[in-house]
């Protein structure tokens, strides 16, 4: 056969000169392309249209059935991507002089993708108006047939847009289906539908028209397209109940396990399988938290013991938390008034000391001292156990506490015993109080030396760390946090188990009876817990022991330490002592004016609060915490300091309570000493107290000259003037008038008078000074009601004290006054 060669054709030439009418729309169903024939047909001129939506270009009346049929079929090619038919549709066509002829077409869709990937819609139309001719026969016939073709033509027209429709909204409702939905074509199992549902489960859309294994490659090899076969061989459904699948969801997607529910449903066409319906669920995170459920049913038992465990451990640090607080309150209970005795037996003790000179009664009275000193540090450990003492934080650096210590250290223990300090680098500052802590270091040590039987080896070690939530969840108490740690390590022989478990509760020792209290530890713990920190121990028979004491990181600088003074200083103050125990205020008040100081009584609050308001001065109010009736120790002393405001405050007690004690801290500037105290201490700590005050509000001097005073009441006179020296005043002394113009000079600058004197009035003498001074200015003292009489002058009312003097003499301007006159 001789070989055809193929002519060289001008496709687009070829396509503009075909007779059939074509028009080429895009997505939007704008025209962008059409043929000679096309326009002929519709009698429009090429650049009338071209551009144009296709709608807009042939309007027709809105919502008719040859525009909705029409609509509908593009939009089917749309979204489809298939052909589609319209075999008759009505559509009239307007002419370039306004009429409008009615057309018949019928109407072929095509899809066609541009080289720019974008679908297009190639319209073919065949015009069969030429029907209408019919009419023109001349048997009389062709009018009847005519109309007879024409309602033929619109009922199938309308059927077919109903039909349309109809398909429209079941393909919505399969592609909307809440399960995923999948209809697989022939035996190759080619994707002819699929719905959202079923694209979204796969991840990718490219699958239509595709057969299984290509369109899915990962499910080869799971047995789904072996079961698919055999459902299309034997036309037997099948049901699957949480099948295991692995899905590469989407292109390079890496393997994810799904878990579906779901049938294979034949589908029938003259009794044989022509396809098959898949429909199902995905099950995932119904069958993942079925897993869990059954974890944790599978480990219910062993969960529950294990709470259970923490439960008994829970209530046993809490059992041993109420023990602690139970003993602490019994110890706050008795603190108070043992401390009381012991006071009055301590301080007796000394003062009689003073007065005994043979040597055997001094021998005697040494005895009964050091057997109050046994008794105080007794029950200092029980208030420290009980986290009831009260505690004097400073930010300090532990490793130099610790060298500072290592002398004491070193007598403390004995030569047999080698100390080694360690110090980790960068070590923290921390809150604690620096006596407590060498306190209970001095403790361990001597606890380690008695374990170690004199021989042996002492690690103290220094470094930071941190107690994370888990570990902080299994003990008592103790928050998360950073912490500076002291450990105290010895060689000795060791702690049993059985004996571990109590070191830390109070009087238990295993050293021989007479050899210790028990209160050791127990201080160490109580110190330790109510510093907010934390105390472990660690210890093996044979290979001994380790105690860990964490205290609470501190970011701030390290505090300066007051360099202890070793001199017994007195002095020459005046001395408010508030107690409630006679005894122990008697003892006090001699110990105190021993030492050179005069001392001012009170047994309790209010009577405290009367000598305040007598106007006497005093420099120091030395109160206890714990007071009997209605004014308590704290409000004294805020009334001392609002009415007193040079005047200090130092507290005494055996057991501070919660009045000046918060969280187990002396409040801040609180001045404490506790019960019973030596001689010694008292001296130190009264003379602390009061060089503080001092530094901190010194007297001031008076640039302006002195003050005369005329009061005609001796008391009233050594008050007044008191009052003017604490407030810095130079003061002259008078009682009548002849007297204060007799001390009346250029250099004073301030006259007090009382407005009846002996041999005058107040009132006269002013009027007598401003003659020779007329800018002196002039106080006038008086319990009377009237207005200050003079200008420059102004009135104190009687009963007056400190603070009420101040106010009168600022009232006067005082500093904006001159010098003193001449």
């Amino acid at each position: 056969m001789q070989a055809v060669t193929m002519p060289n054709i001008n496709l687009g030439k070829l396509f503009d000169e075909a007779p059939t009418p074509f028009v080429l729309l895009d997505s939007a169903f704008n025209i962008v392309g059409m043929n000679q024939a096309y326009l002929a047909a519709t009698m429009r001129e090429r650049g009338e249209i071209i551009g144009r939506n296709v709608f807009d270009a042939f309007p027709s009346e809105p919502g008719s059935v040859p525009e909705e049929m029409l609509r509908r079929s593009l939009t089917t090619v749309i979204q489809t991507g298939e052909m589609d038919h319209l075999a008759l549709i009505p559509y009239p066509i307007a002419g370039r002089d306004g009429s409008i002829e009615e057309r018949f077409w019928s109407a072929t869709h095509t899809p066609i993708r541009g080289e720019d990937g974008a679908l297009y819609i190639l319209q073919n139309t065949m015009d069969v108006t030429e029907l209408q001719r019919l009419r023109h026969r001349a048997d009389g016939r062709d009018i009847a047939v005519e109309k007879a073709i024409m309602e033929r033509a619109g009922k199938v027209a309308g059927q077919n847009l109903l039909l349309s429709k109809e398909r429209e909204y079941l393909r919505t409702l399969f592609s909307q289906a809440p399960s995923f939905m999948a209809v697989l074509r022939g035996p190759t199992h080619i994707f002819d539908l699929a719905n959202d549902a079923y694209l979204e489960i796969v991840g990718r859309r490219d699958i239509i028209g595709k057969a299984l294994e290509d369109a899915l490659p990962e499910i080869t090899g799971q047995g789904f397209i072996d079961i698919l076969d055999r459902v299309f061989e034997t036309g037997e459904p099948f049901v699957a109940d949480g099948a295991r699948v692995l899905l590469n969801r989407g292109p390079g997607g890496a393997g994810e396990i799904r878990f579906l529910n779901f049938v294979y449903q034949p589908i029938m066409s003259n009794r044989k399988v022509d396809g098959i319906f898949v429909q199902g669920y995905d099950v995932t995170e119904q069958k993942q938290a079925q897993a869990r459920l059954e974890d944790l049913t599978s480990t219910l038992e062993e969960r529950v013991e294990a709470r259970t465990q923490e439960l008994a451990r829970v209530q046993d640090m809490l059992r041993q938390s109420q023990k602690m607080d139970a003993i602490g309150n019994l110890a706050g209970g008795i603190a108070h008034d043992f401390n009381n005795l012991l006071q009055v037996i301590q301080g007796s003790l000394q003062l009689l000391g003073k007065r005994l000179t043979d040597e055997k009664s001094l021998r005697l009275l040494d005895n009964a001292m050091m057997a109050t000193t046994r008794g105080a540090k007794l029950s200092s450990q029980l208030l420290a156990f009980g986290r009831r003492q009260p505690l004097e934080p400073r930010v300090i650096n532990l490793g130099r506490l610790v060298r500072d210590l290592d002398d004491l250290l070193r007598r403390s223990i004995g030569e047999g015993i080698e100390i080694e300090t360690i110090v980790s680098g960068g070590l923290w500052n921390t809150l604690a109080d620096s006596t407590n802590v060498e306190t209970a270091l001095l403790n361990l040590a001597i606890n380690a030396r008695d374990a170690m039987a004199g021989h042996g080896k002492l690690t103290i070690e220094l470094g930071n760390a941190y107690l994370d939530d888990e570990y902080t969840r299994k003990v008592f108490g103790v928050k998360p946090g950073q912490y500076v740690m002291l450990a105290v390590t010895d060689t000795g022989t060791g702690i049993p188990p059985d004996i571990l478990e109590k070191v830390f509760d109070p009087f238990f020792t295993t050293k021989a009876e007479g050899k210790g209290t028990g209160l050791g530890l127990s201080m160490v713990y109580g110190f330790v817990k109510q510093s907010g920190g934390h105390v472990n121990i660690y210890s093996e028979p044979g290979k001994g022991t380790t105690v860990r004491i964490y205290l609470p990181r501190a970011k701030a600088a390290e505090d300066e330490l007051p360099a202890p003074s070793t001199a017994i200083v007195g002095g020459n103050e005046t001395i408010l002592v508030v107690e409630d125990d006679e005894a122990v205020r008697e003892t006090a008040a001699e110990l105190l004016r021993e030492l050179g100081y005069q001392v001012l009584l009170a047994r309790d609050g209010q009577s405290g609060v009367a000598i305040v308001e007598s106007g006497i001065r005093f420099d120091l109010l030395f109160t206890d915490v714990v007071m009997p009736g209605p004014v308590k120790s704290t409000a004294l002393a805020q009334i001392v300091q609002k009415n007193r405001p040079n005047a200090a405050v130092l507290f005494n007690s055996g057991y501070t309570e919660n009045s000046i004690v918060h969280d187990g801290k002396l409040d801040t500037g609180v001045n404490f000493l506790g019960k019973p105290y030596t001689r010694e201490q008292l001296a130190r700590k009264v003379r602390q107290v009061l060089d503080e005050k001092r530094a901190i509000a010194p007297p001031k001097a008076d640039p302006h000259g002195k003050t005369l005073l005329c009061e005609d009441e001796p008391l009233i006179r050594v008050f007044v003037s008191d009052m003017l020296a604490d407030l810095g005043h130079s003061v002259v002394e008078t009682g009548t008038v002849a007297q204060c113009m007799a001390a009346l000079t250029p250099e004073i600058s301030l006259l007090i008078c009382d407005l009846h004197l002996p041999d005058g009035s107040g009132l006269d003498l002013a009027e007598q000074a401003r003659k020779q001074f007329p800018d002196l200015p002039i106080i006038f003292a008086t319990g009377g009601n009237i207005e200050a009489p003079l200008p420059g002058s102004a009135i104190l009312r009687k009963p007056y004290d400190e603070k009420d003097l101040a106010s009168a003499i600022d009232q006067l301007g005082r500093d904006d006054r001159k010098k003193p006159r001449g």
